[in-house]
């Protein structure tokens, strides 16, 4: 069985004549014809009900149309896939922060300097990334946590504030001018979070452990991973959450919510640059990596 057999067979079924496929494909209607009766002859099954006005497909007829179907479109989508390698595809894959708020600003300036690479950029959370890169469908992850798997390598490249927010009330304005009693808001006041699997999550229940928070205290209203869905809960009087500066501060944000600083012990998380230890990175996968590295290190000096 062969290609340029199953090509000729779904050929004669989309355009129901023999002719029309033939002038399709840029073949001859004998060629058509004997790609067919072979495959018939090897499957041992009748495919096709020739009369003067129509062609029909038996039941193993359609059976194998839709197989066919697949087996081209997988060859399809191979070949596409690496003749986009052949044009310095990158295959990305970004949890929620450095999806949202950094490649807008870091992507473009990359583009300036490497025209021809292009991102194929898909978004999970951190666990999401991770368990594609072990499979093998992304070169390189931006993600919000490590892990001790050894088969991963990470490289912190972001330092990335953590913040409490609240909605705008007259109990929450009070602690603009005065300490913000974290202990006594996070255990008392209904509490959004991120879903499993997230960065942010986990930097929660690192924070809670620090401040000597039992999660059991926590009351806990929602759980998403929008990090603008848990913004327009919070300001709609849902409950509170501790998320990324960079997602609080975002423009007109401030109208809707109060942001309130971490203790300094404990108000940032590294974000990661992660690949696969054993997977060969190509060298303008590697100029990627080195351009986000002194990106945001010239970013993090100028801030300060």
């Amino acid at each position: 069985m062969e290609f340029k057999q199953l090509q000729s067979f779904v050929a004669v079924v989309d355009y129901g004549s023999f002719t029309k496929a033939s002038e399709k494909l840029f073949i001859s209607q004998p060629t058509i014809s004997t790609h067919i009766r072979m495959l018939e002859e090897e499957l041992q099954s009748c495919l096709l009900v020739r009369t003067t006005k129509s062609i029909d497909l038996t039941p193993r007829g359609q059976e194998f149309y839709e197989c066919a179907i697949s087996i081209l479109s997988l060859k399809n989508n191979l070949l596409e896939s690496w003749n986009n390698e052949a044009k310095n595809t990158i295959h990305l894959g970004a949890s929620t922060i450095p999806s949202s708020y950094l490649l807008p600003e870091l992507l473009p300036a990359y583009k300036k300097l490497q025209p021809e690479t292009y991102f194929n950029i898909h978004q999970s959370d951190s666990q999401g990334i991770l368990e594609k890169i072990l499979e093998g469908r992304f070169n390189l992850g931006l993600v919000g946590m490590t892990c001790e798997d050894e088969r991963f390598c990470f490289e912190p490249f972001y330092n990335d504030q953590m913040v409490l927010i609240t909605p705008k009330t007259p109990y929450f304005a009070q602690f603009q001018t005065k300490q913000l009693p974290l202990n006594t808001i996070l255990s008392s006041e209904p509490i959004i979070l991120r879903e499993e699997g997230s960065g942010s999550r986990k930097f929660v229940y690192e924070l809670l452990e620090k401040l000597n928070i039992p999660e059991s205290s926590l009351q806990v209203t929602a759980r998403l991973n929008d990090q603008e869905s848990i913004k327009n809960l919070v300001a709609n009087g849902l409950g509170i959450s501790v998320i990324s500066k960079a997602a609080a501060c975002s423009p007109g944000s401030d109208q809707k919510l109060f942001v309130f600083d971490l203790p300094t012990a404990t108000n940032s998380r590294s974000l990661y640059l992660v690949y696969h230890k054993s997977f060969i990175l190509k060298s303008y996968i590697r100029e990627f990596m080195e351009f986000v590295l002194h990106f945001y290190r010239e970013t993090n000096a100028r801030d300060q």
